[in-house]
């Protein structure tokens, strides 16, 4: 979902230059941000790379391809001067983060993690389908998909984690809400926020200010917040409001924040504000909307305020299940079964 950022002179973007592929930029002493392509509408993911001294600590790594290897070859090689990889820190298990975490893990880095994206990456991996199951089509049809599109998908083999992601070994290091770690000669507090994805790590640094934000804390864009089949009922939507306020009292204005799209910013107590009623107002439009019976697939005008259509359209749609399961759940919004089996919402008076 694009923010519309009505306020100014509080957030900035300190670095002129995104690096080029292969190379790197220094943000902080000993810190390289390092960006790779993916091949979608969002068409990169940042990772962060941390001098060990005789090493380095990641934080993410990309899709798994031939091609973003390649680029990983030529990082290690050039900025990288040659030292291995001894630690991949993964913020959340999304293939654009974890995709080469196995693969660094069989050159000897330890894989860290919180186990909720542990286990989902190792479960994912194993979840390989050759078309869509009959549950993910009973959770299109409910939430109103296109006809044409969801004929499509019935057709086709759907997107599999295993597609662009690196098996992953048995193993690994737990982090969680409240630890400590050390990476990059910096002491860090690790505070995990929810709703684009369960148990996301993020990492305040204790000796300077610095933030890794993964996509908990990205700048003009909104991490996708979405309900899927594998949990038809899920209110990702309350978790992230509940993650942003609770990031509050940690923020501050000075602090660079290394986050895993766009570029790294300073500003964050105004970008959490932004974030926060980026989906409120959202929902307020939303509400307009549902005056009469809608479903999730008739909710993407008021949401994101322009026609979606082509790959945008699954984000879209899982996006609009999720804030009208926000109204649902929070008593704003009644929810009856319509005659094509689509999931009908509508605004209940004084919610």
């Amino acid at each position: 979902m694009q923010n519309t950022i009505h306020a100014t002179g509080s957030i900035t973007t300190p670095f002129a230059d995104i690096p080029a592929e292969g190379d790197a930029v220094t943000v902080a002493p000993g810190v390289l941000w390092l960006r790779l392509p993916l091949p979608m509408a969002l068409d990169h993911v940042n990772v962060y790379a941390f001098d060990e001294g005789d090493s380095w600590t990641i934080v993410d790594t990309g899709f798994s391809t031939k091609r973003t290897k390649a680029i990983w070859g030529k990082l290690l090689a050039g900025p990288l001067g040659g030292k291995p990889v001894s630690r991949v820190i993964v913020t959340h298990y999304h293939p654009d983060h974890v995709g080469l975490a196995g693969w660094f893990m069989s050159h000897g880095a330890e894989l860290v993690t919180t186990r909720t994206s542990y286990l989902s990456a190792r479960m994912l991996m194993l979840d390989e389908q050759p078309l869509p199951t009959p549950e993910a089509l009973t959770f299109y049809i409910r939430a109103g998909m296109d006809a044409d599109v969801l004929a499509k998908r019935k057709a086709e083999r759907p997107f599999n984690f295993a597609d662009c992601v690196d098996p992953i070994p048995q193993g690994y290091t737990r982090i969680k809400e409240g630890d400590v770690i050390t990476f990059g000669g910096r002491t860090w507090d690790v505070r995990c926020g929810d709703g684009h994805a369960p148990e996301h790590a993020t990492f305040w640094s204790r000796d300077d200010n610095l933030v890794v934000g993964g996509d908990q804390l990205l700048l003009s864009i909104s991490a996708n917040i979405g309900v899927y089949p594998t949990e038809p009922e899920a209110e990702p939507l309350g978790e992230w409001l509940a993650a942003c306020e609770g990031f509050k009292p940690f923020a501050r204005d000075d602090q660079l924040i290394l986050a895993g799209h766009k570029v790294p910013y300073t500003g964050l107590p105004l970008r959490l504000e932004q974030m926060i009623e980026n989906h409120k107002s959202a929902l307020r439009r939303l509400m307009e909307h549902l005056a009469v019976p809608r479903s999730a697939g008739q909710c993407f005008l008021p949401l994101f305020k322009r026609e979606i259509g082509g790959g945008e359209y699954g984000l879209a749609l899982v996006e609009a299940v999720a804030h009208l399961n926000h109204l649902h759940q929070t008593g704003q919004a009644s929810r009856t079964i319509g005659p094509d089996g689509a999931y009908l919402f509508q605004a209940v008076a004084g919610g």
